[in-house]
């Protein structure tokens, strides 16, 4: 949290995939995404959980020269999205991640694991608020010019990278708004258990 809090304003990128225990990355897919985060050349803190922790070349940290942190394990993922120096978030797609993220204001890129999550990315980037890191078609795999490209575009402090975070903050004011939530949210859920009841 001290170095999050020494970075300037929404300059990082917080990069997390949940526990990873349903889809775990290969070696491969942890290598591809180390070296796009260090092609991308921007700050970033990576939490590492769950299976691919171990896969995690020596010397990475080191590479990267303060410009990028590792922490392996639990991290407390909402008090980091708070702080102010994160600019948007790379992540798997799960919707947790997603409602986390937005309720920050937060742009997103994204790596889905599993057919859900790919389904949730494409809604996300027809709304303006993310992009998915481009996949080959037969066998998944993707690559770290691929990954470096994604953080750049969404990262980036003019043009599309300012609608990608214009776009999170509407998202944002949408979840915050207490008395829409209820209005839309909460009301209609109890007005069609009422009609079921009938």
């Amino acid at each position: 949290m001290r170095w999050l809090d020494e970075q300037p304003a929404r300059s990082v990128i917080y990069v997390v995939f949940g526990s990873e225990a349903s889809a775990p990355l290969t070696r491969r897919h942890v290598r591809e995404r180390e070296l796009g985060l260090e092609l991308a050349g921007a700050r970033f803190l990576w939490a590492l959980r769950g299976p691919s922790a171990a896969l995690l070349p020596d010397g990475f940290e080191e590479r990267v020269g303060g410009r990028g942190v590792v922490r392996v394990g639990w991290v407390p993922q909402v008090r980091i999205l708070a702080r102010g120096a994160v600019g948007a978030f790379l992540t798997h797609a799960g919707l947790s991640s997603l409602t986390e993220s937005f309720l920050f204001g937060h742009p997103l890129v994204m790596l889905p694991l599993s057919l859900d999550q790919s389904v949730t990315a494409r809604g996300m980037e027809e709304r303006g608020v993310a992009l998915e890191v481009p996949r080959d078609e037969g066998d998944g795999s993707f690559g770290r010019d691929d990954v470096a490209t994604t953080v750049r575009r969404v990262m980036a402090e003019g043009g599309e990278g300012k609608a990608f975070a214009r776009n999170a903050r509407k998202l944002q004011a949408v979840l915050w708004n207490r008395a829409k939530q209820d209005e839309y949210y909460v009301d209609d859920l109890v007005d069609h258990l009422l009609r079921l009841r009938l």
